[in-house]
């Protein structure tokens, strides 16, 4: 297979483009999302704000291509976590990345504000966007589905069948079945998404200080939620 060597003004863009989102990441830990503006980037980069739009059309593009490499470093450090524990139990290791998920979302605090938090002024809330950020959240949760998928290869699920009747389910879920198809049972995407909201509620929370107020620590509140739903995905 023959590849084709960039060209030097292809390098210098792409250089440009790794400086200009490094800089907008430096203003995002910083002063948090609402410090990153094209005027404030212009100024740390050494450009005019005008000359940015020759590398993103305009803020929301910016912001895009920030966030999806964001995601794609959670994924990467999620499915470091995983590959580590490659030789254990499939739900130990969905649990082993769940405390990965969390120690890197209290490490990157305002990563996780501009990721999960309310969206900038005057940007398009995230998710209303299409490709590529949609594409780096799905290669994201495709990290967990996959070591789910591995349990449930050796586990088929046998539970009752979900209150709500499957044509219901299933337009209920139509935006997971169009991204990751109908591998698992529909009461199992139902007990996945539900467990997924329960501990990012816990971690939001927790990332935003909204549990100081109740505990010093909040853990253990994690570690029961999180032994609640592997007993679950287990059953």
């Amino acid at each position: 297979m023959t590849t084709t060597t960039p060209s030097r003004r292809e390098r210098l863009r792409a250089e440009t483009v790794t400086e200009i989102k490094d800089a907008a990441r430096r203003l995002l830990v910083a002063g948090g999302p609402t410090a990153v503006s094209l005027r404030a980037i212009a100024r740390d980069v050494g450009m005019t704000a005008p000359a940015l739009y020759r590398y993103f059309a305009n803020l929301d593009a910016l912001v895009t291509a920030i966030v999806t490499d964001l995601f794609e470093d959670l994924r990467a450090a999620v499915a470091d976590i995983a590959a580590v524990h490659a030789g254990e139990d499939p739900l130990t290791r969905i649990a082993h990345m769940s405390r990965g998920f969390r120690q890197w979302s209290l490490a990157h605090p305002a990563e996780f504000a501009l990721m999960f938090g309310s969206p900038l002024p005057g940007v398009t809330p995230l998710p209303q966007r299409g490709p590529p950020l949609h594409e780096a959240g799905a290669r994201f949760g495709e990290t967990f589905f996959a070591v789910l998928g591995e349990h449930y290869e050796r586990h088929p699920f046998g539970g009752e069948t979900h209150r709500m009747a499957d044509p219901e389910l299933r337009e209920l879920f139509k935006p997971y079945l169009d991204n990751f198809g109908d591998r698992f049972p529909l009461p199992i995407i139902y007990l996945f998404v539900t467990a997924w909201v329960g501990l990012y509620g816990i971690v939001a929370m927790e990332v935003f200080g909204h549990l100081a107020w109740a505990m010093t620590d909040v853990e253990p509140l994690f570690e029961a939620e999180l032994a609640r739903t592997m007993a679950q995905l287990a059953r």
